[in-house]
């Protein structure tokens, strides 16, 4: 069976996740890559769409819309007396000078690009991402020098964004993986419960596959945007009743009488 058939079938029979307990440890790591893979789609697109738009209004911003500034010792300055906050689209840009704007006034916006007192910070996808101007350089950025680098940042896009999705893809996996332990640490409670002798290595397996349903509901909710309350223990507790269900479907051991 390869991986395809077994996500569509972990989606909905417990018994052919418990037959995945017999199967190399191999195949089940690729499906947990294929898991993370699937889950981080809707954050990669959203993001990746919001820093291309952002960095297109970001350049056009700079060029025709924004006051004059510049960015010394890491600090921007500018004439402003007050934040200036502009609509282009679906996408806002703030450009504040005065410190009035921080980081965390912009956690939960809509997609926006924030050009602040001693940082760049874009809000897109669901996360909001800072860098400090001085990570640039500590030297006087003009008007003309930041409009140079926006540009370079637009003709380096597919080569950021590439490293961007390995380092979300990496992060991800690593949390899938936790994820899948510590569910599999909570199926030798289950097994137990159900009276089956199973070892942690198949409940490994096993739990790999049980998170299959949350994984691809939660994924699906993210492409539509659409927020579900109490996520953690949605996806725990389904998770966890797909591994029991899997759990009851292998047959109890019988003792031999004495």
């Amino acid at each position: 069976m390869n991986l395809f058939t077994q996500l569509a079938k972990s989606l909905y029979s417990p018994k052919d996740i418990a037959l995945t307990r017999f199967q190399g440890i191999g195949k089940t790591i690729l499906f947990v890559f294929l898991l993370t893979l699937i889950s981080i789609l809707p954050s990669i697109f959203y993001m990746f769409t919001s820093i291309s738009q952002a960095i297109d209004s970001a350049k056009q911003a700079v060029e025709t819309d924004i006051p004059n500034f510049s960015i010394e010792e890491g600090v921007l300055k500018s004439d402003i007396k007050a934040p200036v906050t502009l609509k282009k689209d679906n996408f806002t840009i703030i450009f504040d000078s005065t410190g009035a704007v921080e980081e965390s006034d912009m956690t939960n916006m809509d997609t926006t690009f924030g050009m602040l007192e001693h940082e760049i910070v874009l809000t897109a996808g669901g996360q909001t991402n800072a860098i400090p101007y001085s990570l640039f350089t500590t030297e006087k950025i003009s008007r003309d020098d930041a409009l140079s680098l926006i540009k370079t940042a637009d003709s380096a896009l597919p080569v950021l964004l590439g490293i961007l999705f390995i380092a979300i893809f990496v992060f991800s996996a690593g949390l899938k993986f936790i994820e899948v332990s510590l569910l599999a640490l909570f199926g030798l409670l289950l097994k137990n419960l159900a009276q089956r002798n199973i070892q942690y290595r198949h409940l490994w397996r096993m739990a790999a596959y049980s998170t299959t349903l949350p994984t691809l509901f939660f994924t699906l909710m993210a492409f539509l945007k659409t927020a579900v309350p109490y996520n953690f223990a949605v996806n725990w507790f389904v998770a966890s009743m797909m591994l029991l269900m899997a759990i009851k479907e292998i047959a109890v051991q019988k003792r031999e009488e004495i």
